[in-house]
């Protein structure tokens, strides 16, 4: 039940967050729904590897070049789902971020 609840409430987020920002275009709910999932599968598998493989950079920055892989993984969520767009990379970082703020709004929900 608990796996039911997150996914409606990171789709949701994804769904406000796309009506927010005007470089994201999503079709409806349910390319919501399949945005969601792709995401969390992208944070879940690609994001610890590609930090693991920029790590060096990744310390130079101070943990700052998490950002760029965030705004990237939101670009190939881009590509891969139909009817989602993003407009640019800048935009795929801001969606990021405000995806995260969201979330956690909607996080008190849970």
């Amino acid at each position: 039940m608990k796996i039911i609840v997150n996914l409606v409430l990171s789709t949701v987020a994804v769904f406000v967050t796309a009506r927010i920002l005007p470089g994201v275009t999503l079709d409806g709910f349910q390319t919501a729904l399949v945005v969601a999932v792709v995401l969390g599968a992208a944070n879940a598998v690609l994001r610890p590897i590609l930090i693991i493989l920029t790590l060096p950079i990744n310390i130079l920055t101070l943990g700052l070049f998490t950002f760029v892989i965030i705004g990237g993984l939101v670009q190939l969520v881009s590509r891969l789902v139909p009817g989602f767009e993003v407009a640019s990379f800048w935009w795929g970082l801001a969606f990021a971020l405000a995806l995260w703020l969201v979330g956690a709004v909607l996080s008190i929900f849970k």
